[in-house]
């Protein structure tokens, strides 16, 4: 197992691509600290199958754009039976769409940077710190999306905030790599979760989609995890600083599209 005698504390786990994550680190014999915002029967869903995989696990509301909420966080997870963990994977976030500049007021600006770019950089403090104070060591896997790359007309700040985690990827990693911890980025393409089913559901607009899609598919969750999952490990010692893009080759083909 991969994950044997670690702890990974996992925000946004309550479905999607967290959720799977969350899956995937147990069946590696992880025990994991999970997360949700709003959705406590989801991630109860989620802990239900990190159980099922005979891994501990703790549930805990918490809105990353806190900064209060995510100190708290991690002094909850280290002062439970699973202690400081061993892997941050910042999933936690939040979507935007359909809203030009020009009509934008600054709550949704505001909303949009601070949970998607201020949030991972709360969570990144904190674990480091905790790190530190062990010693060193750990793993940082950031869920970025292809955002950070391409054009979002109609939701800027989201892509402002997805380039700013690739930002944050690379400074961070030169930052803290005489402790001897890595800092990754994944940064899906489209996946096929609940923030994506209309579209998949939708013949003309998932051909729409598919069309620019050189593999001509969605991605799904467990494809996702499985990246995350060779940065949270020893396979990937050697590796930081990088984003690893997951989109059927999406970015590749944008220029054509």
């Amino acid at each position: 197992m991969k994950l044997q005698g670690r702890t990974a504390l996992i925000t946004g786990a309550s479905s999607g691509i967290g959720r799977a994550i969350a899956e995937c680190f147990a069946a590696e014999g992880a025990d994991l600290g999970i997360t949700y915002n709003s959705d406590e029967e989801g991630a109860q869903e989620t802990a239900s199958r990190i159980r099922a995989a005979g891994r501990r696990v703790l549930v805990r509301q918490c809105d990353i754009g806190d900064s209060a909420a995510v100190d708290a966080l991690f002094e909850a997870v280290a002062a439970s039976e699973l202690g400081v963990p061993d892997i941050l994977v910042n999933n936690g976030g939040r979507d935007m769409r359909n809203m030009s500049v020009s009509q934008m007021d600054d709550a949704v600006m505001e909303s949009v940077i601070n949970i998607n770019l201020m949030g991972p950089l709360r969570c990144c403090r904190a674990f480091i710190r905790q790190r530190l104070v062990q010693g060193g060591g750990g793993r940082i896997v950031t869920i970025s999306s292809v955002a950070q790359h391409l054009p979002t007309p109609g939701s800027a700040p989201y892509g402002m905030a997805k380039a700013g985690l690739g930002s944050l990827c690379r400074s961070l990693s030169r930052e803290v790599a005489e402790h001897r911890i890595t800092v990754n980025n994944v940064a899906p393409g489209m996946i096929e979760t609940a923030m994506t089913q209309a579209r998949i559901d939708d013949p003309e607009a998932r051909e729409a989609s598919f069309r620019n899609i050189p593999l001509h598919r969605a991605g799904q969750p467990p494809e996702v995890a499985r990246v995350a999952l060779f940065l949270a490990s020893d396979d990937a010692d050697y590796v930081t600083g990088q984003t690893w893009v997951i989109d059927g080759g999406l970015t590749m083909n944008w220029g054509g599209a």
